[in-house]
């Protein structure tokens, strides 16, 4: 007699579990990426002349990436905040509450009157909802990429980095998509792009939205977060992780390569080459298309730091990006459609990749289960008001200051990866590591620490 089909093997329930939560993280990380690289695409092009007028055009420039920069300081206390409730009553509503705020800004932002019509309300509430954001998405990461990570580590171990990966996999997405959108409007002409076509972006925010939430309703909750043992007495996870602040520094370290090359080569460089002479659809598609080889860049290097090592792989793309530095700005600077596209490729879609792909999964190694989600949250968000919050006003003040040249560039993606480099020299290697434990555990310099 034949064998039933319903007798074929079929996915545990555990795994199906961290399929949908890994939908959900990637889901998550893409709004997150969304929402602000479109803040950082239109800020470049427009908001300079519509929320800050009257100013030198690139002083209006560097206000608006003030503005920016606004998000990013608000970063660390949303890590705070949502992580002490994450830490204390659980991930998943917490993941909830996080992608709801996102959204919800990011909409409003579409909605906002410019100067013209209301005046100084008009940056006021620019900047308060770029604050809002930036609170919510400082506790986004941490639990989503938690989420995904304590569920793999039940039946996936060995492979955190790959599962982790489609948390990461959110930057590149929400990178094709909000390029890929404003490509569409800044096609319109000028005027009518002024007028409303830059809403467009932050107003189709809110489709990604509804389907995040939908899929995240249907997320369990942290198989490690349930089994931890928590006392109520407990000090606020924030203090018991600054106790120990050395895992936090080393996560904040870590990552300041990868969101300094990020924002250079993302939002920054669409302002920078279009006054290199380039047009705006020419630099969206560049970026869309670097955007498209981290696809397969950033997975392909968190499942390597699975089987050799986080730090391994994540030095070898803070090397390879200091040293792609000054070619890659040279070929921007080359004029040709062509090389610039190379130039992004290199820089953002691989470079980049390989030094952001397994940071999801190093972080989460750092913490124990009970201060995870505040100290991965803070070390993630350190890193990103540091590499990415500053670096586009830096490189905008240094360009305005100096005449131009693409030097000040050069020397910020140098710095910004040696950091990285010299963070995860003194690691220690943490991909062996068994998650669990009930407190967070110091990690110690590479030439001295051993596997726990």
């Amino acid at each position: 007699m034949q064998p039933s089909r319903s007798s074929a093997p079929r996915p545990s329930p555990d795994t199906g579990q961290l399929r949908r939560v890994a939908l959900s993280g990637l889901l998550g990380t893409a709004v997150e990426f969304y929402d602000f690289l479109v803040y950082g695409t239109v800020a470049a092009l427009v908001f300079g002349d519509l929320f800050f007028p009257g100013a030198d055009p690139a002083v209006g420039t560097i206000a608006a990436f003030g503005t920016f920069a606004a998000g990013y300081v608000a970063r660390p206390l949303g890590g705070i905040v949502f992580g002490h409730y994450g830490d204390r009553i659980g991930r998943k509503s917490m993941m909830l509450l996080t992608m709801a705020l996102m959204g919800c800004g990011s909409f409003l932002i579409g909605l906002l009157p410019t100067y013209d019509s209301i005046g100084v309300w008009a940056p006021v509430l620019l900047v308060t909802l770029r604050v809002v954001q930036g609170i919510a998405i400082g506790g986004e990461w941490g639990g989503a990429t938690l989420m995904v990570v304590e569920h793999a580590e039940r039946t996936q171990g060995s492979r955190r980095g790959l599962w982790s990966s489609f948390t990461q996999l959110g930057a590149p997405i929400g990178s094709v998509l909000s390029a890929g959108v404003v490509t569409l409007v800044s096609a319109l002409p000028d005027d009518d792009f002024r007028a409303w076509g830059w809403r467009v972006p932050f107003l189709l925010s809110v489709v990604l939205l509804a389907v995040g939430l939908f899929v995240r309703l249907k997320v369990a909750e942290s198989p490690l977060f349930l089994q931890a043992e928590r006392e109520p007495a407990r000090k606020p996870p924030v203090v018991e992780v600054l106790r120990r602040p050395k895992p936090v520094l080393l996560a904040a370290c870590v990552g300041i390569g990868a969101f300094t090359a990020q924002s250079l080569l993302t939002g920054f460089m669409i302002s920078y080459a279009v006054d290199e002479g380039y047009s705006r659809p020419q630099v969206l598609t560049a970026v869309t298309l670097a955007s498209c080889v981290a696809l397969v860049a950033l997975p392909a290097a968190s499942a390597l730091s699975d089987r050799v090592g986080r730090r391994p792989v994540v030095l070898t793309g803070a090397i390879t990006s200091a040293a792609l530095a000054f070619p890659v700005l040279a070929l921007v600077d080359s004029g040709s459609p062509g090389l610039l596209i190379l130039a992004l490729v290199l820089g953002h879609g691989i470079a980049q990749s390989t030094m952001y792909g397994p940071l999801g999964a190093l972080l989460t190694e750092l913490f124990g289960t009970e201060v995870r989600y505040t100290g991965a949250s803070l070390g993630y968000q350190g890193a990103t008001l540091i590499g990415a919050g500053f670096s586009p006003l830096i490189a905008g003040s240094l360009l305005a200051s100096y005449g131009g040249g693409s030097t000040p560039v050069s020397l910020l993606l140098c710095a910004g990866a040696a950091i990285t480099a010299v963070t995860v020299w003194r690691m220690r290697e943490t991909h062996t590591d068994t998650l669990g434990s009930p407190a967070p555990r110091p990690i110690a310099p590479a030439t001295e620490g051993t596997p726990r």
